[in-house]
Formats: structure tokens, sequence, C-alpha cells
């Protein structure tokens, strides 16, 4: 064979593997055209009543926002408070894999995940601008998952109600020890500075706040702020409504993920999944703002009587704070991480926040 008939039988040769291999890519093509994608249907269960305004609305809006987000590949059907489990199993729910995802407040599994009270509210301590910027830029969602992986759970933030009120009192609290013998529903750390100054705290979900305020069973409690207390309508069962929210200067709501499940999912539904948990926390923190300006008035109208509490007791709530603060963190080499950096943090941004938030808060 001459070379001229080399060099045409080389070309035609490639140019046969070439369309041989053009062919086996359009068959790969339209296989994966013709196979359906991979659904997924998940259950979610919550810590909050069906469709309550702000947190199982959140709920819901998540899962319509994830099935919107997916083409329908990962469907959500949302369980309230009680209907599949407890408002206070959810955490364990989610850690047996009886429901892939959970909606609450990590505060309410202190009694098995201690470090979980770091991430719903500290006393006295971030703010939510504050908190979101330590759980994305600060190193606190790593600490997150860490306190959570033992559990098989992953967290995400996925809400936020804002700075809450102080709460719904059948007494004036005019004094330090006013607060000896109280009883309270004040979950989580705030819960432990008032049993330091004589309170008796309880937790409760909050379905039975109203109930227990009514009743007599408690003296007073904190809930959210007006925008929720206004739906439970708690100015109906306690008289005296107190600020600041001294024991919750932001909350943190939660999306709890078995991890398993999560690992699962292709990545795009991760991605679609965590993206969905960032917009709806955004989108019930602008939810609480606007409601709240508008049931505060409700509030008031209806009779609500706003009171201060007294300097005396904010200074002993934030010493005891400190103490309380202290005690958590030196439970273990984890929860003293934890501290460490939260307050680390909350000493940068705050000299930040003294020049911008406060002056003009104090101006307007």
């Amino acid at each position: 064979m001459n070379r001229r008939n080399l060099f045409s039988a080389a070309a035609a040769l490639l140019v046969a593997l070439g369309l041989a291999g053009c062919n086996d890519e359009k068959a790969a093509s339209e296989q994966a055209a013709v196979e359906p994608a991979q659904r997924f249907q998940w259950k979610m269960v919550t810590a909050w009543p069906k469709n309550y305004p702000g947190l199982g609305t959140a709920a819901e809006r998540l899962a319509e926002r994830v099935a919107t987000m997916s083409g329908g590949r990962l469907t959500i059907k949302v369980y309230a408070g009680g209907e599949l489990v407890p408002p206070l199993e959810v955490f364990d729910a989610v850690s047996r894999g009886t429901a892939e995802l959970g909606h609450g407040a990590a505060y309410y599994w202190k009694g098995k995940v201690p470090a979980a009270q770091f991430f719903t509210a500290v006393p006295f301590g971030l703010s939510t601008s504050e908190m979101n910027a330590w759980l994305s830029k600060g190193g606190g969602q790593a600490l997150w998952d860490e306190a959570y992986a033992p559990y098989g759970v992953k967290p995400l933030v996925v809400g936020n109600t804002g700075m809450q009120m102080g709460g719904w009192y059948n007494k004036e609290i005019n004094a330090l020890d006013d607060l000896k013998g109280l009883k309270i529903r004040m979950p989580g750390l705030g819960g432990e500075v008032l049993s330091k100054l004589g309170a008796t705290t309880v937790n409760l979900p909050g379905g039975e706040v109203f109930t227990a305020l009514q009743t007599g069973a408690i003296d007073a409690s904190d809930w959210v702020s007006p925008y929720n207390d206004l739906a439970f309508g708690l100015h109906k069962a306690a008289k005296f409504y107190y600020y600041p929210g001294w024991q919750e200067p932001q909350a943190v709501l939660e999306l709890l993920i078995n991890q398993q499940a999560f690992d699962s999912l292709p990545a795009d539904l991760q991605a679609i999944l965590s993206e969905a948990a960032r917009a709806a926390s955004q989108d019930m923190l602008d939810d609480y703002v606007y409601h709240n300006a508008l049931a505060l008035d409700e509030l008031k109208q209806q009779g609500a009587l706003l009171k201060r509490f007294p300097d005396e007791v904010l200074d002993a709530l934030q010493r005891e704070s400190e103490v309380v603060l202290g005690e958590l963190a030196a439970q273990s080499e984890l929860n003293g991480r934890i501290w460490a950096s939260m307050k680390a943090f909350q000493a940068q941004a705050s000299q930040m926040h003294k020049l911008s938030e406060k002056e003009l808060y104090n101006w307007r």
C-alpha cells in the first residue's frame, strides 16, 4: 500500500471511530432522557401547631418551595407537632429516621444535646444579623455540625423570629425578689438563669402555654413576640407584657436533616434543599418584622400592659447569664469552644454596632 492509500485508510478509520463515539453519546443521552429522574418523598415533623403563623406556616412554605425548585423531584409532607411525634421529640425522630426532616428550635433538645442551646439564643447575646454572620462566616456552622454529627443529624438555619419580648406575667415585677417562687415557662438558657434567681421554670410546647397561664399552672411565660403572642391570645390569659427579651435577643429556627437521607440525594437536590432553607430564613424574618409591628398595636388596643423590666432585675439577669454560660461551657471541650467562638465574635461585632444600629435607634 502506498503512502497516499495509507493516509486515506487512517482518515477513514478516524471518521468511523468518531461517528461511533457520537452514536454512543447520542444513545446515552437518549437513554437518560427516557429514564425518569429519581424522586424522593420525605416527611418533615415540626414542633409547631398546624399552620401556626410564622412558624407552622414557614414549614409549609419551605415544603412548597422545595417542590417547586426541584420540579417535584423532592416533595415533603409536613406534620404539625403531635401529628406524627410530640413537639419536643422532633430531634429524636430525625435522628432515628422516622422522618427525614425536622423543623424546631435547638434548645428544645438540651436534655440530649446540651450544646444545642447555644444555637437558638444566648441571653444578652448575639443579635439576629450577628448570629447569622457567626454561623455562616464565623465558624458557628462547623461547630453546630460537630455537635449534631454523633446523632446522624445535619442542622441548617431555616428561620429567625428576631428579638423577642420578655414574656407575659400575671404579676408585676418591680424588684428582684418578685422573681422568687415564680412559676414560669422558659426554655433554654433563659430558664436556667431564672432558676438561679429563685424562679421555678418549666418547658412547655407553645400549644400548652395559654391553658397553663389561664389555669394558674404557671404565673408567667415567654413565647415569641407580638405576632405569635396575639395568635395564641396570651393577652387574654396574662395582664402584663414585659420587655426587653433579654433571654432571646434573636431566636434561630433550625432545619434538622437526617444525614443518611441527605447523603442519598443527588448533588442538585442537596443544593436545592440548602438554598430553600436559606430563602426560608429571610422570608421568616421579613414575616416577623412586618407582623410584629401590626400585632403590637392590636395588643395595646386590646388592653395589654407593656412593662419594662427594672434595671435591678436586668442587672441580675445579666450577671447570672454569665454564670450559666460559663457552667455550660465547662461541661465539655466542645461547649467551651462554642462559647469562646461566639463570645469573641460578639465582642468584635459590638464595636461596629455601637457606631451604627445603636446610635441610629437612639436618635430615631
